[in-house]
């Protein structure tokens, strides 16, 4: 399995840049043809470094509300549950957690902040909340000099460029050695066999 080059790293910029740039017009820019630039960021979607293509819509200019940002401190144990609930409350547009058990959430809401939350989040599971009104929201996204990183389907170890990969069901995934790869291939075919 081969790191991300300096192509993957402009395609993916330009990506960031307009998801519905035409390969055509990336391919000019980083001098390959459109069918090599499709297949570069398939690549990259099969190992999960591209998720999708979405749209971002600024909820602000779409309905009455206010921005706010979110701050919940969970009881232990329920951020996954209060991470949950915010991610499927209407308005809400980013939701994170933190390593210190909590949930911040940035969307737009309806004046009474306390009862939209209360509407659909678990506040029994819930510690405190702060609620701040925003003056502006800008979302850069970019990739930096970030490095491929993928997990080991296997053994969860960061795979370098010695790793391999294998299709299976329809989805690829990523393996530190060719060892853990026949690991997860037997294991994968006795599941299939039992089902």
């Amino acid at each position: 399995m081969r790191e991300l080059d300096a192509t993957d790293r402009e395609i993916l910029s330009l990506l960031l840049e307009d998801g519905r740039r035409p390969w055509a017009d990336i391919a000019e820019h980083v001098d390959l043809s459109a069918p090599a630039v499709a297949d570069r960021v398939e690549r990259l979607r099969e190992v999960g470094v591209v998720r999708g293509f979405s749209v971002d819509l600024d909820r602000s200019r779409l309905r009455e509300g206010v921005e706010v940002l979110v701050e919940l401190t969970t009881e232990p144990g329920e951020t996954e549950r209060v991470r949950a609930a915010t991610s499927g409350l209407d308005g809400v547009e980013h939701v994170f957690t933190t390593a210190g058990g909590g949930v911040v959430l940035t969307g737009t809401f309806p004046a009474d902040v306390d009862a939209h939350l209360a509407s659909e989040v678990p506040m029994d599971a819930v510690r405190e909340y702060e609620v701040r009104l925003l003056t502006d929201v800008a979302w850069h996204p970019s990739l930096g000099e970030a490095k491929l990183g993928l997990p080991c389907a296997e053994c969860e170890n960061t795979v370098t460029s010695e790793g391999v990969t294998a299709t299976l069901g329809g989805e690829t995934y990523a393996f530190c050695c060719s060892s853990c790869k026949s690991q997860f291939e037997e294991r994968y075919e006795r599941l299939a066999e039992g089902a």
